[in-house]
C-alpha cells in the first residue's frame, strides 16, 4: 500500500519557537507565567441546529485527510459548504489562528502542545461531548493526554512516538539505547541521522540523562547540549529523507517518528525500536475556534471524522496510528507493523507540553548546536 508523505514534521515544524511567537502575537501570558488568562466559557449550542445554514473552513496539513473529505462531509452533514485550507507547519497554522485571519477558521488541526497554547489564550471553544457521540470510539488512554486531560478543548486525531529506525541487516548490533545514536560505534560513523527539529533534537540527550522532555532547567539543557555537541561530528541531521537514506543504505540508524520509519519495506530489513530510556508521545488534534460562527457544524464535522470508516483512512494511508479503537479495528495491521503499538505502550511516552516563553531555550539550544 502506498504511503503519503507530507510536511507535518519537516525541519521548520518546531515544537518550541512557534508557541512563544504565537503567545506574543496574542498579547497573552506564557504558560510558564503564573497569571494565565482564563479560557472563555463555552457557548450555548443547539444540538438541533439547522446545519444547512452553516458552513465550515478547516485548516489541516497537506495529505492528512482524504481528498474527498470536503465533498463527502458537505453531503453527509448537509452544511452549505466545506472549505479545506492547508498549512505546512504548526507555525503557519498558529500565525493564522492567532491573528484576524483565524476568525475565518472553524476547525483546525494542530499538535497537542499548540492546542494547549491556543486554549491558554482563550481562543478555543470547549468541546461539547453531547454533540460528538463518536467520542465513545476513542481509546480510554486518549482521554489521559497531559496537555488536555479529558479532551476538554481538543480531540486527538493521530498519535505516535519517536525512536530509532534501523537496518537490521547492516548494523553489527541492534540499537537499544539513545546512546547508539548519540555515541555511534566506528562502523556507523556518519551513517546515523538525527532530527534537527528543536524539541526532537534535544529528545535523545534528555532521555539519556533521565531529564524530562519538558525541562526548562538551564543546567539540564546545558548538559543535553554537551551530549549533542559531542555527537554532532558523527551524525547527519535529516528530518525529511532519513527513510530514503535507510532504504539506500546511506544510513544504518536514524532517529525517527514512527510513522516515517519505512518498516513496510520488507525487502530492506528496516525495523523500529523505542530505546530503553523511553521516548515521547506526540499527538495531533482537532480543535474548534472560539471565533467560529458555525460551532454546531464544527462539532458535527469532528463527529463525522471519528466515524470508524473515515478515521481509519489515516492509519491505512499515512501509516500513523489513530486513537480510535473502532477505526483501528478496521485496519489490517501486518506483523511487526508500527500500527501495532498499543495505546498503553504509547502512553508510556512523555508528551511534550507548551513551555511558553521558556521554549526559546530550545530554540537557542538548536541554534548553538547547529552553529558549532
Amino acid at each position: 500500500m502506498s504511503r503519503i508523505r507530507y510536511t507535518r514534521r519537516l525541519p521548520v515544524v518546531v515544537v518550541a519557537t512557534g508557541l512563544a511567537l504565537a503567545v506574543a502575537a496574542c498579547g497573552g501570558e506564557s504558560s510558564t507565567n503564573s497569571a494565565k488568562p482564563a479560557p472563555s466559557a463555552a457557548a450555548q449550542l443547539d444540538a438541533k441546529a439547522d446545519l444547512s445554514k452553516q458552513s465550515l473552513t478547516v485548516t489541516v496539513w497537506p495529505g492528512y485527510t482524504p481528498k474527498e473529505l470536503a465533498e463527502k462531509a458537505k453531503a453527509e452533514l448537509k452544511v452549505s459548504k466545506v472549505d479545506i485550507v492547508e498549512h505546512d507547519t504548526n507555525e503557519t497554522a498558529m500565525a493564522k489562528l492567532t491573528t484576524q485571519a483565524g476568525e475565518s477558521i472553524d476547525v483546525a488541526f494542530v499538535s497537542g502542545q499548540y492546542a494547549q497554547a491556543l486554549n491558554e489564550q482563550g481562543l478555543l471553544e470547549p468541546i461539547h461531548p453531547e454533540l460528538i457521540p463518536n467520542l465513545s470510539n476513542l481509546y480510554p488512554e486518549a482521554t489521559q493526554l497531559s496537555y488536555d486531560k479529558g479532551n476538554k478543548f481538543s480531540v486527538p486525531y493521530t498519535w505516535g512516538t519517536t525512536g530509532i529506525c534501523y537496518r537490521s541487516d547492516l548494523v553489527k548490533a541492534e540499537p537499544k539505547s539513545w546512546n547508539d545514536i548519540l555515541k555511534p560505534p566506528a562502523w556507523a560513523d556518519k551513517k546515523v541521522t538525527m532530527l534537527a527539529t528543536e524539541r526532537w533534537l534535544a529528545l535523545p540527550a534528555l532521555k539519556v540523562l533521565k531529564f524530562s522532555v519538558n525541562t526548562t532547567k538551564d543546567e539540564e539543557i546545558a548538559k543535553a547540549k554537551e551530549l549533542l555537541l559531542a555527537a554532532k561530528p558523527h551524525v547527519i541531521y535529516d528530518d525529511v529523507t532519513f527513510g530514503q537514506k535507510l532504504q539506500s543504505g546511506e544510513a544504518v540508524m536514524a532517529e525517527a517518528w514512527d510513522g516515517w520509519c519505512p518498516t513496510t519495506d520488507a525487502k530492506k530489513n528496516i525495523k523500529f525500536v523505542v530505546p530503553s530510556e523511553g521516548s515521547d508521545l506526540w499527538v495531533d488534534t482537532m480543535v474548534i475556534m472560539k471565533s467560529s460562527k458555525n460551532k454546531e457544524a464544527a462539532h458535527a464535522l469532528i463527529n463525522y471524522i471519528l466515524n470508524p470508516e473515515i478515521h481509519s483512512w489515516a492509519a491505512a494511508n499515512i501509516n500513523y496510528k489513530v486513537p480510535n479503537k473502532a477505526a483501528m479495528d478496521k485496519v489490517e495491521v501486518p506483523e511487526g507493523s508500527l500500527l501495532g503499538i498499543s495505546p498503553a505502550e504509547l502512553l508510556n511516552g512523555e508528551a511534550a507540553i507548551d513551555l511558553g516563553e521558556a521554549s526559546v531555550k530550545y530554540t537557542r539550544l538548536s541554534t548553538e548546536v547547529a552553529a558549532k
